[in-house]
């Protein structure tokens, strides 16, 4: 973002996480409750960033492996004669997808959990700057 700038600047999707980072302003005067504000908001984006990277990169080998399988118990190649990418029935993607979840449903679980938790931080530290503020301007 430019020098001038006073607000955050939010990116185009991560090409692995499918997240938009953001670029947090920092104040010339920010005081120790907003800073600690912007690190707890910087260090939430780093986990979903972290996290959903991690998913998304298992995901997709997982579901190479599961095409790639089936496609070799029907007798099939990668690529069919025309030389385009084979692929599976919603049916049979379904089962993928299923399993999936069902695989990572303690990963999720614990995510939503720590999401939550972050959250919270996140909201009460806001309550309290808007409270700072709205007495400073009184």
């Amino acid at each position: 973002p430019p020098a001038h700038s006073r607000n955050d600047w939010i990116g185009p999707p991560d090409k692995h996480s499918n997240l938009r980072p953001v670029i947090f302003y920092v104040p010339p005067e920010e005081s120790p409750l907003e800073r600690r504000l912007r690190e707890a908001r910087q260090e939430a984006q780093a986990c979903d960033q972290r996290f959903w990277a991690r998913h998304n990169r298992a995901f997709r080998q997982e579901k190479e492996e599961f095409i790639y399988s089936r496609l070799k118990a029907k007798g099939l190649e990668m690529r069919d004669e025309t030389g385009q990418k084979a692929t599976l029935n919603a049916e049979e993607m379904a089962d993928f997808y299923k399993d999936f979840l069902s695989k990572n449903f303690r990963k999720h679980m614990q995510y939503n959990r720590d999401w939550y938790k972050r959250n919270f931080t996140i909201t009460f530290l806001m309550g309290q700057v808007a409270l700072v503020r709205a007495l400073k301007w009184l």
